[in-house]
Protein backbone atom coordinates (compact mmCIF):
# COMPACT_ATOMS: atom_id res chain seq x y z
CA UNK A 1 0.00 0.00 0.00
CA UNK A 2 1.29 3.47 -0.93
CA UNK A 3 0.80 6.16 1.72
CA UNK A 4 -0.01 9.73 0.69
CA UNK A 5 -0.05 13.30 1.96
CA UNK A 6 -2.30 15.67 -0.02
CA UNK A 7 -1.22 19.33 -0.13
CA UNK A 8 -3.55 21.91 -1.67
CA UNK A 9 -4.97 25.21 -0.46
CA UNK A 10 -8.47 24.37 -1.73
CA UNK A 11 -10.46 22.10 0.64
CA UNK A 12 -12.68 20.91 -2.22
CA UNK A 13 -9.65 19.68 -4.15
CA UNK A 14 -8.26 17.92 -1.08
CA UNK A 15 -11.62 16.27 -0.41
CA UNK A 16 -11.89 15.09 -4.00
CA UNK A 17 -8.39 13.63 -4.06
CA UNK A 18 -8.83 11.95 -0.67
CA UNK A 19 -12.09 10.35 -1.76
CA UNK A 20 -10.54 9.11 -4.97
CA UNK A 21 -7.48 7.54 -3.33
CA UNK A 22 -9.32 6.19 -0.28
CA UNK A 23 -11.63 4.29 -2.62
CA UNK A 24 -8.67 2.35 -4.05
CA UNK A 25 -7.06 -0.33 -1.82
CA UNK A 26 -3.61 0.38 -3.28
CA UNK A 27 -3.44 3.74 -1.48
CA UNK A 28 -3.84 5.18 1.99
CA UNK A 29 -4.13 8.94 2.64
CA UNK A 30 -2.33 9.72 5.90
CA UNK A 31 -3.21 13.40 6.03
CA UNK A 32 -3.78 16.74 4.31
CA UNK A 33 -2.15 20.18 4.36
CA UNK A 34 -3.47 23.54 3.18
CA UNK A 35 -0.16 25.24 2.42
CA UNK A 36 3.58 24.66 2.27
CA UNK A 37 4.16 25.34 5.96
CA UNK A 38 1.63 22.70 6.96
CA UNK A 39 3.08 20.34 4.33
CA UNK A 40 6.56 20.55 5.87
CA UNK A 41 5.24 19.77 9.35
CA UNK A 42 2.98 16.95 8.13
CA UNK A 43 5.70 15.48 5.93
CA UNK A 44 8.09 15.26 8.88
CA UNK A 45 5.45 13.77 11.18
CA UNK A 46 3.65 11.34 8.85
CA UNK A 47 6.53 10.25 6.60
CA UNK A 48 4.32 9.31 3.60
CA UNK A 49 5.62 7.51 0.54
CA UNK A 50 4.35 10.23 -1.82
CA UNK A 51 3.35 13.86 -1.31
CA UNK A 52 0.90 15.35 -3.82
CA UNK A 53 2.03 18.98 -3.84
CA UNK A 54 0.23 22.02 -5.21
CA UNK A 55 2.51 24.96 -6.13
CA UNK A 56 0.74 28.29 -5.67
CA UNK A 57 -0.40 28.47 -2.06
CA UNK A 58 -0.54 31.11 0.68
CA UNK A 59 2.19 31.52 3.32
CA UNK A 60 4.64 28.99 1.86
CA UNK A 61 4.52 27.95 -1.81
CA UNK A 62 5.09 24.46 -3.12
CA UNK A 63 8.63 24.95 -4.42
CA UNK A 64 9.80 26.34 -1.08
CA UNK A 65 8.16 23.40 0.70
CA UNK A 66 9.85 20.90 -1.64
CA UNK A 67 13.26 22.41 -0.89
CA UNK A 68 12.63 22.48 2.87
CA UNK A 69 11.42 18.88 2.96
CA UNK A 70 14.58 17.77 1.18
CA UNK A 71 16.71 19.86 3.55
CA UNK A 72 15.06 18.16 6.53
CA UNK A 73 15.68 14.70 5.11
CA UNK A 74 12.05 13.74 4.56
CA UNK A 75 12.28 10.73 2.20
CA UNK A 76 8.86 11.15 0.55
CA UNK A 77 8.70 11.36 -3.23
CA UNK A 78 7.02 14.60 -4.26
CA UNK A 79 4.59 14.63 -7.16
CA UNK A 80 3.50 18.13 -8.14
CA UNK A 81 -0.19 18.35 -8.99
CA UNK A 82 -1.11 21.81 -10.21
CA UNK A 83 -3.05 23.84 -12.76
CA UNK A 84 0.02 25.62 -14.11
CA UNK A 85 2.50 24.39 -16.72
CA UNK A 86 4.54 27.53 -17.45
CA UNK A 87 8.35 27.44 -17.44
CA UNK A 88 8.38 29.62 -14.33
CA UNK A 89 6.41 26.90 -12.50
CA UNK A 90 7.76 23.68 -14.01
CA UNK A 91 11.51 24.29 -13.96
CA UNK A 92 11.84 25.52 -10.34
CA UNK A 93 9.75 22.57 -9.10
CA UNK A 94 11.87 20.01 -10.95
CA UNK A 95 15.09 21.73 -9.87
CA UNK A 96 13.86 21.76 -6.25
CA UNK A 97 13.60 17.98 -6.32
CA UNK A 98 10.08 17.04 -7.41
CA UNK A 99 9.90 13.46 -8.71
CA UNK A 100 7.07 14.29 -11.09
CA UNK A 101 4.80 17.02 -12.42
CA UNK A 102 1.16 16.48 -13.36
CA UNK A 103 -1.68 18.83 -14.21
CA UNK A 104 -4.97 18.73 -12.31
CA UNK A 105 -6.91 17.81 -15.44
CA UNK A 106 -5.06 14.48 -15.65
CA UNK A 107 -7.38 11.44 -15.82
CA UNK A 108 -7.74 9.41 -12.60
CA UNK A 109 -5.95 6.34 -13.97
CA UNK A 110 -3.04 8.50 -15.12
CA UNK A 111 -2.78 10.03 -11.65
CA UNK A 112 -2.84 6.58 -10.01
CA UNK A 113 -0.08 5.33 -12.33
CA UNK A 114 1.94 8.46 -11.65
CA UNK A 115 1.71 7.99 -7.87
CA UNK A 116 2.78 4.34 -8.19
CA UNK A 117 5.71 5.32 -10.41
CA UNK A 118 6.72 8.17 -8.10
CA UNK A 119 6.66 5.83 -5.09
CA UNK A 120 9.23 3.71 -6.94
CA UNK A 121 11.40 6.75 -7.60
CA UNK A 122 10.54 7.03 -11.28
CA UNK A 123 10.25 10.45 -12.92
CA UNK A 124 6.71 11.27 -14.03
CA UNK A 125 5.71 14.14 -16.32
CA UNK A 126 2.41 14.98 -17.96
CA UNK A 127 2.67 15.07 -21.78
CA UNK A 128 2.30 18.88 -21.86
CA UNK A 129 5.06 19.36 -19.31
CA UNK A 130 7.35 16.85 -21.04
CA UNK A 131 6.91 18.71 -24.32
CA UNK A 132 7.72 22.02 -22.63
CA UNK A 133 10.87 20.65 -21.01
CA UNK A 134 12.03 19.11 -24.28
CA UNK A 135 11.56 22.50 -25.93
CA UNK A 136 13.71 24.07 -23.22
CA UNK A 137 16.45 21.47 -23.75
CA UNK A 138 16.51 22.17 -27.48
CA UNK A 139 16.97 25.91 -26.96
CA UNK A 140 20.55 27.14 -27.12
CA UNK A 141 22.07 27.99 -23.75
CA UNK A 142 21.94 31.72 -23.13
CA UNK A 143 23.05 34.27 -20.61
CA UNK A 144 20.41 35.69 -18.29
CA UNK A 145 19.05 39.11 -19.20
CA UNK A 146 20.60 42.02 -17.33
CA UNK A 147 18.49 44.39 -15.24
CA UNK A 148 18.75 47.12 -17.89
CA UNK A 149 17.79 44.68 -20.66
CA UNK A 150 14.75 43.66 -18.63
CA UNK A 151 13.80 47.32 -18.17
CA UNK A 152 14.04 47.94 -21.91
CA UNK A 153 12.10 44.80 -22.76
CA UNK A 154 9.42 45.64 -20.19
CA UNK A 155 8.85 49.02 -21.82
CA UNK A 156 8.74 47.43 -25.26
CA UNK A 157 6.15 44.94 -23.98
CA UNK A 158 3.99 47.90 -22.92
CA UNK A 159 4.15 49.30 -26.44
CA UNK A 160 6.95 51.87 -26.13
CA UNK A 161 8.97 52.77 -29.21
CA UNK A 162 12.78 52.81 -28.98
CA UNK A 163 12.65 56.59 -28.63
CA UNK A 164 10.05 56.45 -25.85
CA UNK A 165 12.02 53.79 -24.00
CA UNK A 166 15.16 55.90 -24.28
CA UNK A 167 13.36 58.94 -22.88
CA UNK A 168 11.93 56.92 -19.96
CA UNK A 169 15.29 55.39 -19.04
CA UNK A 170 17.32 58.57 -19.71
CA UNK A 171 19.57 56.82 -22.23
CA UNK A 172 20.10 57.29 -25.94
CA UNK A 173 17.98 55.62 -28.59
CA UNK A 174 21.13 53.92 -29.91
CA UNK A 175 21.70 52.40 -26.47
CA UNK A 176 18.15 51.05 -26.45
CA UNK A 177 18.77 49.42 -29.83
CA UNK A 178 22.00 47.90 -28.52
CA UNK A 179 20.22 46.46 -25.50
CA UNK A 180 17.53 44.99 -27.76
CA UNK A 181 20.14 43.35 -29.96
CA UNK A 182 21.67 41.76 -26.89
CA UNK A 183 18.20 40.56 -25.83
CA UNK A 184 17.58 39.05 -29.27
CA UNK A 185 20.90 37.18 -29.12
CA UNK A 186 20.31 35.86 -25.61
CA UNK A 187 16.77 34.70 -26.33
CA UNK A 188 17.53 33.37 -29.81
CA UNK A 189 14.94 35.57 -31.57
CA UNK A 190 14.92 38.13 -34.37
CA UNK A 191 12.28 40.73 -33.54
CA UNK A 192 10.52 42.60 -30.76
CA UNK A 193 7.34 40.53 -30.68
CA UNK A 194 9.27 37.25 -30.48
CA UNK A 195 11.51 38.70 -27.77
CA UNK A 196 8.51 39.66 -25.64
CA UNK A 197 6.77 36.31 -26.18
CA UNK A 198 9.90 34.30 -25.40
CA UNK A 199 10.73 36.40 -22.34
CA UNK A 200 7.19 35.85 -21.07
CA UNK A 201 7.36 32.07 -21.58
CA UNK A 202 10.67 31.92 -19.69
CA UNK A 203 9.40 33.93 -16.77
CA UNK A 204 11.32 37.17 -17.42
CA UNK A 205 8.07 39.05 -17.96
CA UNK A 206 4.56 38.62 -16.56
CA UNK A 207 1.10 39.82 -17.54
CA UNK A 208 1.60 43.19 -15.84
CA UNK A 209 4.16 44.09 -18.50
CA UNK A 210 1.66 43.84 -21.36
CA UNK A 211 -0.39 46.67 -22.78
CA UNK A 212 -1.62 45.67 -26.22
CA UNK A 213 -0.50 42.99 -28.64
CA UNK A 214 -0.98 45.38 -31.54
CA UNK A 215 1.72 47.62 -30.10
CA UNK A 216 4.44 45.00 -30.25
CA UNK A 217 5.03 45.34 -33.98
CA UNK A 218 8.22 47.05 -35.05
CA UNK A 219 7.79 50.79 -35.25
Amino acid sequence: MITLLIVDDHPVVRDGLRGMFDADPRFEVLGEAGDGTEAIAAGEKLRPDVILMDLRMPRTDGVTAIKELAKRGVPARILVLTTYDTDSDVLPAIEAGATGYLLKDSPRDELFRAVEAAAQGQAVLSPAVATRLMGQMRQPASEPLSQRELEVLGLIARGSTNREAARTLFISEATVKTHLLHVYAKLGVNDRAAAVATAFSRGYLNSSHFKSGDELADK
